[in-house]
């Protein structure tokens, strides 16, 4: 063994030798120009139109997709596999997405713990979307969900089993049986609480198999838009600094949430809503960006996720009192009701002054009363994250808990087939040549509240949506239409002018102004007085970006450069969540408004219909809100459409009318 180790060390300094005389040999030959690669399998062409600081390469592509989570994935390697030469842009390498931080699981109704029918999933998706959601895209989810779960098990995804040997499923919030009338359902399939991890590095294990070309450590500026058209997307290679045009007949968005506009979130620091903000600045509408999910369960301080799973697995939410409040607040339900209803009840506890702890400021999750094998086996992960941020072991005390930002329910406005669309105060318009999937679009599946587990879901179901949708509109190898010399001009004058920034404030304390100012006046509950100042605060913190500074001037591996541009989608991100949430003058799902505290429909659904008026559509707010910004002012101009409430066939699955929702 010592020989080996010998030989090991000698070889080592051999190889480094070698290296040493290579690069002082480089050194001295070449000169110190910015050198950089080119990455693809087709033939790329360095192009000086427009810039001749910065090298410009240009690439075509049959497909471009944007992000590389488990919806990114699911879009490219359908579109490969459909034949489709297809690009893969991602900031990070692909199994560092924010989708590995997914615990709980995936919903499907297979039926393994007792009888189960997808229209009840869809029951349950509607109701807990407070009727927001379109029920044309939740038809079409919670349909595929079965074939869509069973379709990663043959990818190799090693689901928890029951004794039997089929996919474990635990039970999860706001899930039942039968419309609502049959208790509670274990319809959510899992590995243990380290689902998402396990589905990313399974859907990435797979993209291998197919010839798809990923640009790793790329960061997309801005969409490439000609005449309303989606023409490619073009990009920052952060290892070299050099600019990368991507033409394209199509391309898909799945570039995640934007969970850092707040200042606690469970979102990785890489959520930054970028394809939320492309789409903005070119032009085009987001929607539903008031709706920001609070997860009733992060880590009191440090913000870290701690699974509704718990709750699936019997954990229970107890008060200074040790008191299982949530019985008061759905007693049917209890802790599994919906996350809005939970993570409001959790809120009024601490206001009324049965909050734990010293300040009494957060709430007690309970797990101890659970057998030590249960724990171990079904919620590892917890088990160690409790230890590691809250200094707790979960087999003898409570974690302490708070509700923290975890999910956008909002997006890039979608069909059910993956197709951006805008409204022109008719009817839904397509956008050429542009898709989007996973968390950064709004299909709308989830409404006003996403249900635990449904989000796995929406990125399987809809990233394979979208490749089916550009496989049956479009063949591989089409001839791309001419781009304009100019392309991209203005995103490479944006990067320039964020690198030599020279004004007063640092990116980060902007940044921290903005957090603070979208914890402080959009939280869970909220007011008109407190969201006029957060819309007047945040107004003022965005013309701030005017006086920025960076620091770091050169290209190579800019990460200052890298947080500005993040942080100026972010921007986008929050004036218009922050003012769409002024404007809708109601409650429904995770918007609650103190001063207006129920939902205001076109009918009042307490009360029978019978003799009612149907509200004109300007006087409800049963609509979706489409968001625009002007982004050199940060002015933001809203206007609203329609739900779509039929179903994809009324027959096989009859549309959920509206009503009371409670649990």
């Amino acid at each position: 063994m010592a020989s080996v180790r010998a030989a090991s060390r000698v070889l080592s300094k051999r190889i480094l030798s070698s290296k040493a005389k290579t690069v002082a040999s480089a050194v001295a030959t070449q000169n110190r120009d910015l050198h950089f690669s080119i990455y693809g399998k087709n033939d790329a062409k360095v192009s000086d139109a427009i810039s001749t600081q910065y090298p410009v390469v240009d690439h075509e592509f049959d497909a471009v997709v944007v992000g590389a989570g488990g919806a990114g994935l699911r879009a490219a390697f359908g579109l490969s596999e459909a034949g489709f030469n297809t690009a893969c842009i991602t900031k990070l390498f692909p199994t560092r997405s924010h989708t590995v931080a997914a615990q709980g699981g995936i919903n499907a109704a297979l039926g393994n713990m007792e009888g189960d029918n997808w229209r009840w999933h869809f029951y349950d998706t509607v109701k807990g979307s407070d009727w927001l959601g379109d029920q044309d895209a939740i038809h079409y989810m919670t349909e595929q969900a079965p074939a869509a779960v069973v379709e990663l098990e043959n990818f190799g995804m090693p689901f928890s089993r029951t004794e039997d040997g089929k996919i474990y499923q635990r039970a999860f919030g706001g899930q039942s049986l039968k419309f609502g009338k049959g208790g509670q359902a274990h319809r959510c399939c899992c590995v243990a609480d380290r689902t998402g991890h396990s589905l990313l590095h399974t859907l990435y294990g797979r993209s291998l198999r197919y010839d798809t070309s990923y640009f790793v450590e790329y960061f997309a500026l801005d969409l490439l838009m000609e005449d309303g058209e989606c023409k490619g997307v073009i990009a920052l290679c952060m290892e070299d600094g050099s600019i990368h045009r991507f033409r394209s007949k199509n391309t898909v968005i799945a570039t995640g949430g934007y969970g850092r506009t707040y200042f606690s979130c469970t979102s990785a620091h890489t959520s930054t809503g970028d394809g939320n903000a492309m789409v903005t600045r070119a032009g085009l509408p987001c929607q539903d960006l008031e709706f920001v999910q609070f997860h009733p369960t992060g880590i009191y301080g440090a913000g870290c996720l701690i699974t509704e799973g718990c709750r699936g697995e019997g954990g229970i939410l107890i008060n200074s009192e040790g008191e299982r409040f949530m019985e008061r607040y759905a007693p049917n339900a209890k802790d599994l009701a919906s996350r809005d209803v939970v993570s409001r009840s959790m809120t009024i506890e601490i206001r009324e002054g049965r909050g734990c702890g010293p300040d009494k400021d957060h709430v007690y999750l309970q797990l101890h009363h659970l057998p030590p094998q249960q724990l171990a086996t079904r919620l590892p992960g917890i088990s160690e994250t409790a230890m590691i941020f809250a200094g707790v072991d979960v087999t003898k005390e409570p974690i302490p808990v708070l509700p923290t930002v975890h999910y956008n329910m909002g997006g890039v406005p979608t069909n059910y087939k993956g197709q951006v669309i805008t409204y022109d105060g008719a009817e839904d318009k397509v956008v050429p040549g542009l898709y989007a999937c996973g968390e950064a679009a709004c299909a709308s599946v989830h409404g006003a509240n996403r249900l635990g587990a449904n989000s796995l879901l929406d990125l399987v179901v809809f990233g394979r949506a979208c490749a089916l949708t550009i496989a049956d509109i479009c063949t591989p190898g089409e001839k791309l239409s001419p781009l304009k010399p100019n392309a991209g001009e203005e995103s490479v004058a944006n990067l320039d002018k964020l690198r030599f920034a020279d004004g007063n404030t640092r990116t980060s304390e902007i940044r921290l102004n903005m957090q603070k100012t979208m914890q402080a006046h959009a939280a869970v509950f909220r007011t008109g007085d407190v969201l006029k100042e957060g819309c007047e605060k945040m107004d003022a913190v965005y013309q701030t970006m005017q006086d920025i500074k960076t620091f770091d001037r050169g290209i190579v591996w800019n990460t200052d450069l890298v947080e500005t541009l993040e942080l100026q989608n972010l921007m986008l991100n929050a004036v218009q969540t922050i003012h769409s949430a002024e404007q809708r003058k109601e409650s429904r799902g995770a918007h609650a408004r103190e001063d207006f505290k129920d939902r205001e429909d076109e009918y009042d659904y307490a009360r029978s219909l019978e003799g009612q008026v149907k509200k004109p559509f300007e006087e409800h707010w049963r609509k979706h809100t489409m968001s625009y910004v002007d982004p050199p002012t940060g002015k933001v101009t809203l206007q609203y459409r329609p739900v779509i409430d039929a179903s994809l066939d009324e027959e096989d699955c009859s549309h959920i009318p509206p009503a009371i929702r409670s649990y």
